[in-house]
């Protein structure tokens, strides 16, 4: 069996006396493994499901609490040609319950489940959050059609297999927008997407072909954001692949799609630094930012 690199930071555990099953619908979601296991590996344009009630009631209501208090501090910005949104990686300045939810994806129970239906063996949640934590965007918020990084920035040896994406709306309305659309593997269609409604969990098979995104500017009302909890799981690899975000354009996209290769190739070559430097995602934000500007 592979072994996660030792620099490896451990996943937290739900506190003692705690039941995981009071944080997320976990002995439902075991009751239908099987099910679940089909209906994912057989799904198109990649591997994926959409799972609804994820969250018992109380604990989404106390979630939506959380993030409303959420200081404005804590949220890192990336504004750039492809994509306009926040993101809090800093499970610090969580509340309790979404640290306590976020621990039990992180958990066994949840990770060996996650292993069955993927059809992966010896998933490492990544409790780093490379990438991950809590999403937001607002009114005009964007993310262009992309395949996501293959490998973690720092554990030199985890290759990138498994997203998680539970979306926590308390409303959302179809005509904001928002749907995260899954592209054909030669980015000539939109095979299936899925909208952000609240307590909705999306599982996916990530690699350098699993195009996704939600390109169109949100339509939401002023203040309302489209908000998720994005977890990701690796598998360990000697030598994984490691490729940065590759951004796509659809075929309608016109003169676009060149600002569209600018923006990547710019961004390619942060992952480099980043990668073989450590340098911080805050080092050079801002200068990502005055490299491009949101399309019009």
């Amino acid at each position: 069996m592979n072994q996660p690199d030792t620099d490896a930071a451990p996943a937290r555990p739900v506190a003692a006396g705690d039941d995981p099953d009071a944080y997320v619908n976990l002995a439902a979601l075991e009751a239908r493994a099987d099910e679940l296991r089909d209906r994912y590996q057989s799904a198109t344009p990649f591997a994926h499901i959409v799972i609804d009630e994820i969250l018992p009631t109380n604990v989404l209501e106390q979630v939506y609490a959380e993030l409303t208090d959420m200081n404005a501090d804590d949220w890192n910005s990336y504004v750039h040609f492809n994509e306009r949104k926040f993101s809090n990686t800093d499970s610090a300045s969580w509340g309790p319950t979404l640290r306590a939810v976020s621990d039990v994806f992180a958990g066994d129970r949840f990770r060996r489940l996650l292993e069955h239906v993927s059809g992966f063996d010896d998933l490492h949640a990544d409790v780093t959050l490379d990438g991950g934590g809590v999403h937001r965007c607002y009114r005009g918020g964007f993310l262009n059609i992309h395949s996501d990084f293959t490998a973690h920035h720092t554990i030199q040896t985890w290759r990138r297999r498994v997203n998680l994406l539970l979306y926590l709306n308390p409303v959302w309305e179809p005509s904001w927008g928002g749907d995260l659309e899954l592209w054909s593997r030669d980015m000539q269609r939109c095979d299936a997407s899925v909208s952000p409604t609240g307590n909705r969990m999306l599982l996916f098979s990530t690699d350098e072909h699993s195009y996704h995104g939600h390109p169109e500017p949100l339509q939401a009302p002023e203040g309302v954001a489209r908000q998720s909890l994005a977890l990701y799981y690796f598998t360990h690899e000697a030598k994984p692949l490691a490729k940065a975000t590759d951004y796509r354009p659809r075929p309608d996209d016109g003169a676009k799609r060149y600002m569209i290769f600018a923006d990547k190739k710019a961004l390619a070559a942060y992952d480099v630094v980043k990668r073989r430097f450590h340098v911080s995602d805050d080092a050079v934000r801002s200068v990502m930012a005055k490299f491009s500007r949101r399309p019009k």
